[in-house]
């Protein structure tokens, strides 16, 4: 069956419908492109690129707009969608799912063996860790992403984490020494607060039940717990209870191994020195 020929007048994209929003206010205003241009201070062909739907916007213009025709933020709004979009391409499969359930937990317990956990990275060491493989401006969304990941941690009610990291985590050089020192104030700061729990498993221990790999247990108000395991090619979240049972025992194990909170703390200031 022959494919169905797209309307060229639907956008089919974000960026498509700002230009689309773009050309009817300009029309409405009895406005040509090079008197816009004029007006906003861009070229008529930058103009023509956004209307047509083949540039986005930048933040900058999307409040030039919502200023010209007094749209109360419509233009700002398109923006932020076209940014949201363009971040959600860019993660890994299951990601969006994973941020989602996330943001809904009320407590997470954390175990990683390579890196500090995502929603303890400072922006630099984030970057750090994102950056191989990856085009800048890739990096830039990925990083930002997590950055927002984060704002979880300072709401009205935050959740409770317990975090575990393998020492090797937090030993691990990535980026240049500053990049790990603030990463590690970063981490002893966090410790402080009521509710994060923090633990690392030392290298003395040898085998224990974390080696298979990191995971993250989040438990909600309402909803039945889900396991999180991140991978190379992209991310899973199990719901099964027997699953869920199995990874929150084999929590329960690392954590036994692990040194106490106390310890742990003192081993960051001694790690930070």
């Amino acid at each position: 069956m022959p494919r169905r020929p797209r309307d060229p007048g639907v956008p089919t994209s974000p960026t498509e419908y700002f230009g689309t929003e773009l050309r009817a206010y300009r029309e409405a205003a009895g406005m040509s492109r090079p008197q816009l241009a004029d007006k906003l201070g861009y070229t008529p062909q930058w103009i023509g690129q956004l209307e047509a739907g083949k540039s986005s916007p930048s933040e900058e213009f999307a409040k030039d707009c919502d200023t010209f025709f007094t749209t109360n933020g419509t233009f700002h709004r398109i923006w932020e969608w076209i940014r949201d979009v363009d971040r959600l391409q860019v993660l890994p499969p299951g990601f969006p799912d994973f941020i989602a359930r996330e943001a809904e937990a009320t407590v997470m317990h954390v175990f990683e063996t390579m890196v500090i956990t995502g929603l303890f990275q400072t922006r630099q060491y984030a970057y750090e860790v994102l950056k191989t493989g990856r085009a800048p401006e890739e990096v830039d969304k990925l990083v930002a992403t997590r950055m927002e990941r984060q704002g979880i941690m300072a709401r009205e009610v935050p959740p409770h984490v317990v975090a575990i990291f393998d020492e090797g985590a937090v030993r691990r050089p990535i980026g240049a020494p500053e990049v790990m020192r603030e990463q590690v104030r970063h981490l002893i700061e966090l410790a402080a607060l009521p509710n994060v729990t923090m633990q690392i498993v030392p290298f003395e221990t040898g085998s224990y039940a974390g080696l298979p790999g990191a995971f993250t247990v989040m438990g909600f108000e309402r909803d039945p717990d889900v396991v999180h395991v991140g991978g190379y090619l992209g991310t899973q979240l199990f719901e099964h209870p027997d699953v869920v049972r199995t990874y929150a025992l084999q929590f329960d194990l690392i954590r036994g191994a692990a040194m106490s909170v106390d310890h742990s703390l003192a081993l960051l200031h001694a790690i930070l020195e």
